[in-house]
């Protein structure tokens, strides 16, 4: 009898982010950096508020101690015990847009992703001068999920 080798595990967004915050998923060294224009982040924002598909995550359950790069730029508790092994374009993308913390870029600088949300008209834009000054767009919607933020 073979024994299985993957095991589908279905876990919520707030959990996913929950565990990328403590540390807990991580990535393995050899992955590549935050490749993803701000766009495509913008796009994968509008395809989840619209419950479309957006892809099965790949995570390997790591036995090291080391040789792992975190996701975002925050400090984290503990050591990364899954690996991102597909899928870290999008959960860096939603870890730093619910979280509201810096991505390391190909070039290893930090850039804050900045997404905003009209609900007028439901439309998600990447931040710039002039959707900043508009006030029917909120202008950061990392501000959401603060806890700083009283949205009454």
């Amino acid at each position: 009898m073979s024994e299985t080798l993957f095991k589908e595990v279905k876990y919520d967004l707030a959990s996913l982010v929950g565990r990328i915050e403590l540390g807990d998923i991580g990535l393995p060294d050899i992955q590549r950096p935050f490749v993803w224009k701000n766009a495509k982040v913008r796009d994968l924002s509008n395809s989840m508020y619209r419950g479309y598909p957006v892809g099965y995550l790949l995570l390997w359950q790591n036995g090291f101690a080391g040789g792992t790069k975190t996701v975002g730029t925050d400090t984290k508790q503990k050591s990364a015990q899954l690996l991102i092994v597909d899928g870290q374009q999008r959960l860096t993308s939603l870890y730093a847009v619910i979280k509201g913390v810096p991505v390391v870029r190909e070039n290893y600088e930090q850039e804050s992703i900045e997404i905003a949300f009209n609900p007028l008209f439901e439309r998600f834009e990447v931040a710039d001068a002039a959707i900043r000054r508009d006030k029917s767009f909120i202008p950061n919607i990392s501000a959401l999920w603060s806890s700083e933020t009283d949205i009454f």
